[in-house]
């Protein structure tokens, strides 16, 4: 179920994201790298946590970059990446 809940937020992040004002490339980029990395995760038959030492944090922390340069330009954004930061800890990602 956690799986599918940060799927969702991370469909809901993406459609909030076509929906806003234009986002630069390098954000987007950056976005889209989060993204993919967090759907590895939940690709994986094994249960969610972390295979090496500090990768979850990796995650969360990049999250929380992505968040911070969001918070400005785009405040529409910020409440769904809560969303999935939040996600994020309670899976121990």
């Amino acid at each position: 179920m956690e799986r599918q809940e940060l799927s969702r937020l991370l469909d809901a992040l993406r459609a909030e994201l076509e929906s806003g004002k234009p986002v630069d490339a390098d954000l987007r980029a950056s976005l889209a790298a989060l993204d993919g990395d967090i759907r590895k995760v939940l690709a994986e038959p094994a249960p969610v946590a972390p295979t090496a030492e500090g990768e979850s944090g990796d995650l969360t922390e990049r999250a929380r970059e992505l968040e911070a340069r969001f918070a400005a330009d785009h405040p529409y954004l910020t409440s769904a990446l809560n969303d999935l930061l939040d996600r994020l800890g309670k899976m121990g990602i």
